[in-house]
């Protein structure tokens, strides 16, 4: 995929708040002190006058959401995931969450992409976080293209919502004229028979190059984006089990809690086949060149595909 146009996914959010924003007077963006990193300084540069910056308090910036969307404005939180959902974890559940508040978290700088910044700032916890607060609706776009439509559809629903952004650049593997976004759906990108890659994120098109790997050594794999983690697609889930027989989800997030954990609960209660989570382990991440990470912790393509094969004596 070297030749495929390639865009942070950060940076699709970012531009796609500019979009709403010059269609929607009620869209405000505050930030924690990390406008250039989260690239919501390209809304500030348009609309100055609604974006607030709250400084390095990210708790008290989702209070002062909470109270700006009692008053008619649609906010989005923007900060790293790490304090997004992890720092300000007790004022998202308890003054947004228990509320059913219509406020917008936009995280970014998630999972282990992050790369040189370390363990700190690699954040492989927050959709498990965020999948225990009741009503949270969980989007984590896998390209530009998504980004932007996730972006847009958590703007135009009602109730709080987790956006998930990465800092490295990823694939476009969306940007074709038939392409459909809606919240709760999965989508099917590669038939096979062999067994389902079930992926969301970056991982997503980690997992094409996978499939790509896995048919060269005679493997066929399906493969469904699973862009939405909560409320999830269980209809896709089950007719791919139901299909293959086999299950792998693929994540950049921590294997207990987050994708993998909410597949395992769909066919747990309604067709339980062989699954394996594909995921970071039970391990804190570290400080290095975000490809290089990601090859470690054999979450490329090829990692991806090795884990596979093995796993199906091939």
């Amino acid at each position: 995929m070297s030749d495929v146009k390639k865009v942070a996914t950060r940076a699709s959010y970012g531009a796609a708040l500019v979009e709403l924003g010059k269609e929607y007077d009620n869209l405000l963006v505050l930030d924690a002190d990390l406008a250039a990193a989260t690239q919501t300084a390209v809304f500030k540069k348009e609309f100055p006058d609604r974006h607030i910056d709250c400084g390095i308090a990210e708790a008290n910036m989702m209070g002062v959401a909470a109270g700006l969307s009692t008053m008619g404005f649609v906010p989005f939180c923007s900060s790293f995931a790490m304090f997004a959902a992890g720092r300000a974890y007790e004022q998202v559940r308890n003054s947004i969450g228990y509320p059913h508040l219509n406020v917008k978290i936009g995280a970014t700088h998630a999972g282990i992409s992050v790369g040189e910044d370390g363990a700190t700032h690699q954040c492989n916890e927050d959709i498990a976080l965020m999948r225990a607060i009741p009503g949270m609706t969980i989007i984590n776009p896998a390209d530009d293209v998504e980004a932007r439509a996730a972006v847009r559809a958590a703007y135009m629903m009602q109730g709080p919502v987790y956006l998930r952004f990465g800092r490295l650049a990823v694939p476009v593997i969306n940007d074709r004229p038939d392409y459909h976004f809606e919240v709760g759906k999965g989508e099917i990108l590669r038939d096979g028979s062999d067994c389902t890659i079930i992926a969301t994120g970056l991982e997503v098109a980690e997992s094409i190059t996978a499939c790509d790997i896995l048919a060269a050594n005679g493997i066929s794999a399906q493969l469904v984006n699973i862009h939405t983690i909560k409320p999830i697609d269980r209809k896709i889930i089950v007719e791919a089990a139901k299909k293959t027989g086999r299950i792998f989800t693929a994540e950049e997030h921590s294997v207990i809690g987050g994708l993998g954990s909410a597949v395992a609960e769909v066919l747990c209660e309604e067709f339980p086949v062989k699954m394996s989570r594909i995921g970071v382990e039970d391990t804190f991440g570290e400080s290095g060149p975000a490809l290089e990470l990601l090859h470690k912790y054999c979450l490329d393509g090829e990692g991806i595909a090795k884990r596979i094969m093995s796993e199906l004596g091939r």
